[in-house]
This record gives structure tokens, C-alpha cells and sequence, in this order.
């Protein structure tokens, strides 16, 4: 097959269509770029959906698949492996928690929290069943039944219903509201530390430090959704290091694995010891191949410096959005971290995704009006301009 269109019929001859794709058949990657099947080039600032955090066809990371590839690929959960230690050893360590739980996406991650949270209020509260959590409004966490019944979107729910009970929707960034959410049956408080989905929203510090404070004084558990956040994405490893808190639990994946599908959840000192032998399980989770994926990216990460890269490529990122928006009245808003950022529109953003990638630049949408901005962490300055020089060009005949 040599064509975009070859490929695109095949595909829709056998596939489910959940996914509006773009008219694009993606062939290979290099560096910050992808090539399609009949060769066009395209800069990406999507990653993947900020999984790609070291961009495509890295020698380490490949090498270090192959290695592993010549040993075994899988064993199953019923034995220990090497690299799934090391690599549960290396994301407790990262994110400053004790236990890891691998799983093979986000949205998996986001379910093990769930149970994790209500088998410690069962343990807690000697066998009781009726807690409730509270999760943010306009808020995404995957599309499995308990990832959708704590997203806060009607949206992605309504068809699915019923979804799992005693969930409660307080605003983000409105310590107020989920004070006023909490009673004596609220077990854990989850949120993205910086919404995705949802329009790219930061939470405010003292959003953050007030939750911590109120989970502390009232044994609540914090979840904290770092599924597109974490790794780096920030700035720092997770995105919660900028608050100078921890959470109780903690959901990553995306670039823990960049590209191979890993995710896992993370549990601190008061949860590590909740899930007993039988509670929980995956059979692919940290298998072999996955877990020296993600011990590939720590230790690339740690080589090449990428938080550095990303604290010093951020703001020049963030200052070229300033000027876009300041040229252009049709954004209303530019808002961010690191290199997660999002232009806020006055309309639907969808035929300017459209013509962006015509112009061979990939970008992504984050609801109706907001384009994302979630590129690879190795980026650098020069890759900004060009992002930036072919947005102008598109804007300039909205």
C-alpha cells in the first residue's frame, strides 16, 4: 500500500469507528517528525497525545527493546522479572510514593486507583461499602466504566449509564465547592493535577495545598490523575512536585512508556499495603518488554536531561503562544505548564487543526475551541519557530 487513501479504506473495511481520524496514514518517525506513506513530513507538537516524550527512532530505546526482545517478552504476574522491579523501583522512587501497580494503559491506572481507595475505606471502616469519591467536573479519565463514572462530562457517560455509585462532581479549583461535597462517608478526593481534556487547566496551589489539608485532617485519600501530566511533562517528574505535596495515590502512564503501552498506579505509605494477594490483577502489566520500556525512558531521561530541556524550551514555548494570541483577537485565552499548553478560542478549533496539518505541523484540540500544545519533551527552540511560523500562516486566513 502506498497511499493515505489505500490505507484509510482498509482500515475502515475492519476497524470500529470510535476514532475520527485524520486523513493521515503514519509510516515513520524521526526525531520530532512523523512521515506518512507517501512521504510528507509533519512536525509534531501532539506526541502521540503526549506519549512520545522522547520523539521516534531513538538508538537507546530501541536497543533496549531489542535486548529484551532476545531474552522474553513475557512470563505473566505469576514470577518476578528483573526489569519490572527495577522499573517499579525507579517510579517509586521518581514520585517519592512506595508501591507500584503496573497496568497496561491511563485509563487502567485510573480504575486501580479507584479499588485501591475503596478497599482502604472498606479496611478502614471494617466492611463497609457505602464511601463516596469526589471528582472534578470537566474533568477526563478514561472511557472504561469506572473511568467514565468519575469523569465530569455528561458527554462521554450519558450512553453508558449506569456507572458506578457514589461519585460526586465538586468544581475545579473550587476548594469551597469540595468542602462543601465532603461528608462522613467521602473516602478520596481525585483530580488531574492539570486538566487535558477538559481545556488545559492548571490547578492553583492553593486548590492543591487545601485539598492535601483537608484529606489529611479528615483521613481522605488524594488521587491524582498524572496520566497526561506526569513524566516531565511539567517540568518536574509529576506535576504535584510544583505544590510541594504528595498524593496518597497517584495514576501514570503515556510517557512511562513512550509508545510502548505501559501505565500503573502508585500508592503511597498509607495505601501501599491495602491490595492483598487477589484483589487486583493484570496479565500483561509490567511484563518484560514494558517494564525495560520504561527503564529505557528513565534512564534516557536522565541521559539527555529532559526536564532541563523542558524548563528551558517551556517558556520560550509559552512566550511565542503570548505573541499568537496578542496578533490574533480570535484567542481568548493562552494557559498552561511546561510543555502542556492550550490556546483557548473564540471558536471551534477544528478547521484550523485541519489546515495545520495540511501545512504539515500536528496539533490536537482539547474539547470545542482549544488547541493543545503537548510536542515531545526533546524539542528545542528552533522547533518552536517553525511550529509557530506555520500557525501564524494559518491563522492569518481564519
Amino acid at each position: 500500500m502506498k497511499t493515505n487513501q489505500e490505507v484509510m479504506d482498509l482500515a475502515e473495511q475492519s476497524i470500529i469507528h470510535t476514532y475520527n481520524r485524520f486523513p493521515i496514514a503514519m509510516d515513520h518517525g524521526q526525531g520530532v517528525y512523523l512521515y506518512d506513506v507517501e512521504g510528507k513530513k509533519y512536525l509534531d507538537f501532539a506526541a502521540g497525545i503526549a506519549v512520545m516524550a522522547l520523539g521516534y527512532n531513538v538508538p537507546e530505546y530501541k536497543q533496549a527493546l531489542k535486548d529484551q526482545i532476545e531474552k522474553v517478552i513475557h512470563v505473566s504476574n505469576l514470577y518476578y522479572t528483573e526489569p519490572m522491579a527495577r522499573a517499579a523501583s525507579r517510579l517509586a522512587e521518581a514520585s517519592g510514593l512506595k508501591k507500584v501497580f503496573f497496568t497496561n494503559s491511563g485509563t487502567e491506572a485510573i480504575e486501580g486507583s479507584i479499588k485501591l481507595a475503596r478497599k482502604y475505606a472498606y479496611l478502614k471502616d471494617k466492611g463497609s461499602t457505602d464511601h463516596e469519591i469526589i471528582a472534578m467536573n470537566h474533568s477526563f479519565h478514561g472511557r472504561s466504566i469506572g473511568a467514565l463514572s468519575v469523569t465530569g462530562n455528561t458527554h462521554y457517560q450519558e450512553a453508558f449509564r449506569p456507572l458506578i455509585d457514589k461519585i460526586v462532581f465538586a468544581q475545579f479549583n473550587d476548594l469551597e465547592d469540595v468542602k462543601a461535597k465532603i461528608n462522613d462517608k467521602t473516602c478520596a478526593i481525585l483530580f488531574e493535577t492539570i486538566q487535558g481534556e477538559g481545556g488545559i487547566y492548571p490547578a492553583d496551589p492553593a486548590f492543591v495545598k487545601g485539598i492535601r489539608q483537608i484529606c489529611d485532617e479528615k483521613d481522605i485519600l488524594l488521587i491524582l490523575d498524572e496520566v497526561q501530566c506526569g513524566m516531565g511533562r511539567s517540568g518536574q517528574m509529576f506535576a504535584y512536585q510544583h505544590y510541594g505535596i504528595k498524593p496518597d495515590i497517584m495514576a501514570c502512564a503515556k510517557a512511562l512508556g513512550c509508545g510502548v503501552p505501559i501505565g500503573a498506579f502508585v500508592a503511597g505509605e498509607k495505601t501501599m499495603d491495602s491490595l492483598t494477594a487477589g484483589d487486583h490483577g493484570s496479565t500483561y502489566g509490567g511484563n518484560p518488554l514494558a517494564a525495560a520500556a520504561a527503564n529505557a525512558v528513565f534512564d534516557i531521561y536522565e541521559q539527555k536531561h529532559v526536564l532541563d530541556n523542558v524548563n528551558d524550551v517551556a517558556p520560550y514555548l509559552s512566550a511565542k503562544l503570548e505573541e499568537l494570541k496578542a496578533k490574533y483577537p480570535c484567542i481568548v485565552e493562552h494557559r498552561g505548564m511546561g510543555l502542556m499548553q492550550g490556546l483557548e478560542f473564540d471558536r471551534p478549533v477544528g478547521p484550523i487543526v485541519s489546515r495545520a496539518i495540511e501545512n504539515g505541523l500536528l496539533i490536537i484540540s482539547a474539547g470545542e475551541k482549544i488547541i493543545r500544545f503537548v510536542p515531545p519533551l526533546v524539542i528545542t527552540k528552533e522547533h518552536v519557530d517553525e511550529m509557530y511560523a506555520v500557525l501564524d500562516g494559518v491563522l492569518a486566513h481564519v
